[in-house]
């Protein structure tokens, strides 16, 4: 038997295929694109190796791609065929749990591992960030604080831990110390995409786009090793870009950066979820301060239609809309909404409420927002901003449903909805809602 890099048993007698697994869980906290076939080599190397087909199978799952239905039960047979420790069981006790749709079960035994073993770097970025998916940002610090102290600056992984708490920290508005943890991890290694990414939202969160514009280009050249996360650090970018005013790099960007088909990982998945979410909101955003985006909404409907039914991603599902809604696709919008409803009257769905709470009304929302139904989609949001964190994702990705309401209650003429809000953004921003492209408008008709 022998031991990870941070001393946690491991049910294999493979120099190399530890050797492999460690580096997959790095990779996969730094959103390195060889991650899956790390994997891939550390269960070539011991097939019986348990917690690398966890690794597998957490990595299939949280692509939230329906697609990959077949190989997540491969992946979950396999984890089963192997003599694994104690931990190595409960990771596939809460793989098979997840797998299953009850990820209650898997938190609480994620849980209990990062009790007994809060140095398993895997289990700590897998609960992370399947909470941050589900809109859990008070959990998510509360997890990071509580692990924090028992890890020591020594650990092979302490960086990647520093990030884990950090992008808690900048998701609850503690900027200031995330970013010193991000600063200590990416400069330790520059090809850190996890720090890259912490490091844009406290950029973008704390109103500083031509800083992070130029910081951002300062660091294209270490991102040749990334995977899509790469696509979504220069949508982060783009969202400078519209505050400082420079819409037409915003769209060339989108073209050659974000949505480029030439691109080797459009091509080798050309509807990845964090793809589709950064083309949907980016060209939303882009018709909302008038410019043309021309055909480009096309093929992105065409995805949704695809997608009809699946709701493994809540944040994702109200961005497929706004590409059926701005196609005018109404008979597709129609069945997409229908497969919510019978999703959210499943009792055994773990997400069912939230789809019912939060993803439909929203749904609507687009709809009606394309639609020109201004009061309907401020009836729809206005009462749910607390709940529309149960989307999931970060801050600066839903502020696109807080923009919408936003300009939908400035054209119901609802001043009473739009000073509220245009009072949270004054209060809670760096820079005054003027400054800033989606709130802009509405900030200067409230004092019209």
């Amino acid at each position: 038997m022998k031991q990870d890099e941070r001393g946690l048993s491991l049910s294999t007698d493979s120099d190399e295929a530890v050797r492999l697994f460690d580096r997959a869980v790095e990779h996969f906290l730094k959103y390195h694109i060889d991650t899956m076939s790390l994997v891939a080599g550390a269960i070539a190397a011991d097939p019986q190796f348990v917690v690398a087909h966890c690794l597998k199978g957490y990595l299939l799952l949280g692509a939230a791609n329906p697609a990959n239905g077949q190989q997540i039960a491969a992946a979950l047979a396999a984890s089963k065929t192997g003599a694994g420790t104690r931990r190595e069981l409960q990771h596939v006790a809460a793989f098979e749990a997840w797998a299953n749709g009850e990820l209650d079960k898997s938190f609480a035994i994620w849980r209990e591992i990062l009790d007994e073993t809060p140095t398993d770097l895997l289990a700590l970025r897998i609960c992370d960030t399947t909470w941050f998916r589900h809109g859990q940002t008070a959990k998510i610090r509360e997890q990071a604080d509580r692990i924090a102290p028992r890890w020591s600056a020594d650990l092979p992984g302490y960086d990647l831990m520093q990030c884990v708490w950090a992008f808690a920290h900048e998701e609850t508005g503690d900027y200031a110390a995330a970013e010193r943890a991000v600063d200590a991890a990416w400069q330790r290694d520059p090809t850190n995409y996890f720090a890259h990414h912490v490091k844009a939202h406290v950029m973008e969160m704390d109103c500083r786009p031509r800083e992070g514009c130029d910081w951002l280009e300062s660091q294209i050249p270490n991102w040749s090793v990334g995977n899509n996360l790469i696509h979504h650090l220069w949508w982060h970018r783009t969202l400078m870009e519209l505050d400082l005013g420079q819409r037409d790099a915003v769209l060339l960007s989108y073209d050659k950066n974000i949505r480029n088909f030439a691109d080797p990982m459009t091509k080798a998945v050309p509807d990845h979820y964090v793809d589709l979410q950064n083309a949907t909101a980016l060209l939303w955003r882009l018709e909302l301060l008038g410019l043309d985006v021309g055909d480009r909404w096309e093929e992105l409907a065409d995805k949704a239609e695809a997608r009809i039914g699946d709701a493994g991603h809540l944040l994702l599902v109200p961005h497929l809309m706004l590409a059926l809604a701005a196609t005018e696709r109404d008979a597709a919008a129609a069945r997409f909404l229908a497969a919510l409803r019978e999703l959210a009257a499943d009792p055994k769905l773990w997400t069912a409420s939230a789809i019912a709470e939060v993803v439909i009304p929203t749904c609507e929302a687009a709809l009606a927002h394309r639609r020109g139904e201004h009061a309907r989609v401020v009836d729809l949001l206005a009462p749910r901003q607390e709940q529309i964190r149960l989307l999931g994702g970060s801050n600066a990705q839903r502020d696109l449903f807080f923009q919408m309401l936003i300009h939908a209650a400035m054209h119901a003429d609802r001043h009473d909805v739009v000073s509220a809000m245009i009072a949270h953004e004054a209060a809670t921003r760096a820079v005054p809602p003027t400054r800033r492209a989606g709130y802009a408008a509405a900030a200067c008709w409230l004092h019209s």
